[in-house]
């Protein structure tokens, strides 16, 4: 903040919260700020004028690993140099050192863009729906018409012999039929093609792991009545980074939520060994973010929910809005689990208080 104040110098990275990123955009694109220390996306997400751009690496951490600057990368880095529209002229400076790679950065001036990639990938959530509306003859013949198949016309090298947009159809077509076929062995689609009561509901989960999901209130795994804990527990499904849940002091542990979250964890394991014995991911569920989203919908103030959570405030302030996303989609269910879905509800209005939604003027 001193330095935003007094020099007019700031950052902007993922690790900060929503609002306060956008204060910094905003103070960027009305061009208040005289220098902004920011990340690769930044290039990508953001549209606001630069006179020059440094570059000091010639590599990005994607959250895992540092991965090589792409073609696309490097040129929408650098394309922030003199806005069209906003300057006349830009300067893009390189600047060697420890993380630079001098040969490679060489390469990406007059490199080509990359090649634009498919993103389709068949999920469940995607494959119920699909049998929401479409036979699955209709099925294929979307699929042959997709945006990978289309790809595959470019020469490449080829999986199958004859047409590659067939090719890779035939990839995307086996894989819908592998999902098909774990959805009528669970009962959520009937050998005619047609979905069951189940299969019909649990089309509503748009959700990253929707059949655990639907699972869990198959088997009356998930709390009804504790918005707190309802939160807590679906924050678990949201996460995707493996935590250290043995480094919890037991002793400040809810009894009451470690209860429900066992007896989801519990419940779910065989149903999780079966996905993975027929080759689908299923998560790991973590204690550490169960907790955090409990204790910050039972109102403790923000500081005391990131010493629990041990995550960067923007990386918390994500868990929230994506377990609050995943809530409003158990909501939807209000017709079969109607407690449930009052209560997920709920929970969505204890965890989306500020600093995760700003709230000015209250």
């Amino acid at each position: 903040m001193k330095c935003l104040k007094k020099f007019a110098v700031a950052a902007h990275h993922s690790g900060q919260l929503p609002a306060w990123k956008l204060i910094i955009e905003t103070l960027m694109t009305e061009g208040l700020l005289d220098a902004v220390f920011a990340t690769s996306t930044v290039a990508a997400g953001v549209n606001f004028p630069a006179r020059t751009i440094v570059i000091l690496n010639s590599d990005r951490f994607n959250g895992r690993d540092f991965l090589p600057l792409t073609p696309t990368e490097f040129h929408q880095m650098t394309g922030r140099a003199g806005r069209r529209g906003m300057d006349n002229i830009g300067f893009a400076l390189i600047v060697p050192g420890k993380f630079m790679d001098t040969h490679l950065i060489a390469k990406l001036f007059s490199a080509a863009s990359s090649d634009v990639a498919s993103q389709i990938r068949i999920n469940f959530s995607m494959t119920l729906n699909l049998l929401l509306s479409h036979a699955p003859d209709q099925i294929k013949e979307l699929l042959e018409k997709s945006f990978a198949a289309f790809m595959m016309k470019t020469p490449a090298p080829r999986l199958y012999e004859g047409d590659p947009a067939a090719a890779d159809a035939r990839l995307l077509w086996g894989d819908f039929l592998r999902h098909l076929d774990f959805l009528k062995e669970k009962e959520y689609v009937t050998e005619d093609h047609k979905l069951t009561e189940d299969g019909q509901w649990a089309s509503q989960l748009r959700i990253d792991h929707p059949l655990m999901v639907a699972e869990g209130f198959r088997s009356q795994l998930f709390p009804k009545s504790d918005p707190a804990i309802l939160a807590g527990i679906m924050a678990s499904f949201v996460n995707e980074r493996e935590t250290d849940d043995d480094a919890i002091d037991a002793s400040k542990i809810p009894k009451t939520l470690l209860k429900n979250f066992k007896k989801i964890d519990r419940g779910l394991k065989p149903f999780a060994a079966e996905m993975r014995a027929c080759g689908f991911a299923s998560p790991t569920l973590y204690f550490l973010p169960c907790l955090t989203i409990y204790l910050w919908a039972r109102g403790v103030p923000w500081e005391k929910a990131l010493e629990v959570s041990k995550m960067a405030e923007g990386d918390l302030a994500m868990l929230i809005l994506r377990t609050a996303d995943n809530l409003r989609h158990i909501g939807n269910l209000r017709e079969v689990f109607p407690d449930a879905a009052r209560t997920a509800m709920e929970a969505v209005d204890l965890i989306l208080r500020d600093p995760v939604v700003a709230t000015y003027g209250e």
